[in-house]
């Protein structure tokens, strides 16, 4: 832990921070705690690149700690040569505060550096950033964006040439190159106009999103024997998604499509929903009022980096329920391998990916379709890495995550909600013209399959004191934990952190080929399961339950037995 009062004083004697940051600074010089929390430690720069609160310190998200991330990228793009450099970056940014602000600082820095860079005119979904790093040929590229975060959050996510997220091949040393640089007034920004001219900068013109619409189509799997007339609301939730989701829609035929407009233009405070996250159905509230005036069949979220994609389905009643990640993830699988069959197009070796605590039920049902099933980590970067590792050998068909994240295609190497959109509607406007709402679809896959039931929560513990506890209760399972809930009994155990897979009746450890990662997974005799994790990018500890059982009564047990078990255990852990 950093001496934050050293940090403190630090900032406010550093000539190159500014005197507006000073002043943010000196009204909280009687407030310690809140000192201690901006200054205790830095924000970790890894895998999942920087995100957190914006505001003056190390601990938060500023002009000056992107500008030392980006000057640790540049320099390990300038130890890859003057060909890495002339092949550039490429910047995208969201909606969120200061984004615009943060995105052209970051490219001040990489022209400084010499190496050119291209800037989205305006704000950008994710997954156009990553085709973007594709298309133009970059060595990496960026995106400013906090995701689904509240408003007073911000966050820095890297790329490398694949399009897909850093992994520690390349954060490591980046990490390696920031931890260098303990001065500012060693990052040179390069006047914007100055760079502009000397081709440092390019902004782009709307050639990249024209082609990323056209490659999604030809994932499109029908066209005419689906009911284009199906009535769908959408709220991109004041985020990047509002014109390239609907314009996909609109080429595609579908023209009942209808935005939420209190969450259609963009908006840094997200006023309407202040924790702009559809994987809470809270998150649906406006679109299900004005789903209910359409007597809509479908509604769809957006988060406000557009990478993720939630859903609710019209029921019976005119009410709406909300699917999973899970759930929606089983219906695309369904949906792309029965139809790939029917039209004798799947191929003999084809993959679906998906992270180690995803539900089982989509890697079922690719089974029976000869599909092989691969798991990761948790991540896209993850899931995207095993896709390079794979995609000679195999035939992508999908990956996906519970967390609301899927993807398809080859050309964006990262979730993308817009591909996951289309998708989605052409399959609920298949299944309406066969007269089955997407629930029935699920609920027959249930009847054949088993019931797959989930139960995920997390417990928010923020600053230092909740970091140590998360740590406890890691430290904790690892060494304590039920052999026996009722009537299932643990069977194995997995400890990705230490790469091991210990066999409990017959007392066996074998090492697992993934990546360390600190997540702890337990298996019992009936295919149920849970896991636990620190998030990686936000103060929680992550609990996923999965059961499996004939009947629905059942599953629903089963889920409440384990849930109640690790809840009695976590709250013995202070």
């Amino acid at each position: 832990m950093k001496d934050y009062m050293t940090e403190y004083q630090k900032w406010l004697q550093d000539p190159v921070i500014d005197e507006k940051t000073k002043e943010e600074l000196l009204s909280i010089k009687n407030d310690e705690k809140e000192i201690q929390d901006r200054f205790y430690t830095e924000l970790e720069f890894g895998t999942a690149g920087l995100r957190g609160i914006i505001g003056a310190g190390t601990n938060r998200m500023n002009k000056y700690i992107i500008s030392k991330a980006t000057q640790g990228l540049a320099d390990f793009i300038s130890s890859h040569g003057e060909e890495a450099k002339k092949r550039g970056v490429v910047i995208a940014h969201d909606v969120r505060h200061y984004s615009d602000e943060f995105s052209i600082i970051a490219a001040q820095v990489f022209a400084s550096n010499g190496i050119k860079t291209y800037l989205f005119k305006d704000i950008c979904t994710t997954p156009i950033l990553s085709y973007a790093i594709r298309y133009l040929k970059t060595i990496s590229g960026i995106v400013i964006t906090a995701s689904h975060n509240p408003k007073n959050y911000n966050g820095y996510k890297a790329y490398w040439e694949d399009g897909a997220q850093i992994l520690d091949n390349v954060a490591i040393p980046i990490m390696e190159n920031i931890a260098k640089i303990n001065d500012f007034s060693k990052i040179n920004l390069m006047n914007f106009e100055e760079a502009k001219e000397k081709g440092l900068i390019i902004i782009l013109d709307d050639d990249i999103e024209n082609t990323y619409m056209e490659k999604i189509k030809t994932l499109s799997l029908r066209d005419t024997d689906i009911d284009k007339n199906i009535c769908v609301v959408y709220t991109p939730l004041n985020g990047t998604g509002n014109k390239p989701v609907r314009r996909i829609l609109k080429e595609r035929g579908f023209e009942n499509i209808h935005v939420v407009p209190e969450q259609e233009n963009p908006d840094p405070n997200f006023t309407t929903a202040p924790y702009p996250n559809p994987e809470d159905p809270k998150a649906f509230e406006y679109s299900e009022k004005l789903g209910k005036n359409l007597n809509a069949d479908l509604l769809i979220a957006t988060d406000p980096d557009c990478d993720r994609l939630a859903v609710e389905i019209k029921q019976e009643d005119g009410s709406y329920k909300f699917l999973t990640g899970n759930q929606t993830a089983v219906l695309l699988v369904n949906y792309l391998l029965t139809t790939m069959k029917e039209k004798n197009i799947l191929k003999n070796k084809s993959m679906i990916i998906k992270s180690i605590v995803t539900g089982d039920l989509g890697k079922v049902i690719a089974d029976k379709y000869g599909v092989d099933t691969f798991e990761t980590l948790t991540g896209f970067k993850n899931i995207c890495g095993k896709l390079n590792e794979l995609i000679d050998e195999y035939d992508f068909i999908l990956g996906y995550e519970e967390s609301i994240g899927y993807t398809a295609g080859t050309f964006v190497r990262d979730k993308d909600a817009i591909v996951s959109a289309m998708l989605l509607v052409e399959a609920a406007a298949y299944y309406k013209k066969q007269n089955l709402s997407l629930i029935e679809v699920l609920n027959s896959l249930y009847e054949e399959y088993g019931y797959y039931l989930e139960k995920n929560f997390s417990l928010v513990l923020e600053g230092i004191e909740g970091k140590n506890r998360i740590s406890r209760i890691m430290i904790e399972f690892r060494k304590n934990f039920p052999k026996q809930i009722e009537n299932i009994s643990l069977i194995n155990y997995i400890d990705f952190k230490e790469q091991k897979e210990t066999d409990v009746i017959n007392n066996v450890v074998k090492n697992i080929d993934i990546p360390s990662s600190n997540v702890m997974k337990y298996i019992f005799d009936d295919g149920s399961w849970y896991a636990i994790r620190p998030s990686g990018t936000e103060p929680k500890l992550k609990v996923y339950i999965y059961s499996v059982a004939d009947t629905l009564e059942n599953s629903k047990h089963k889920i409440e037995i384990i849930e109640n078990k690790i809840k009695s255990l976590i709250d013995k852990i202070n």
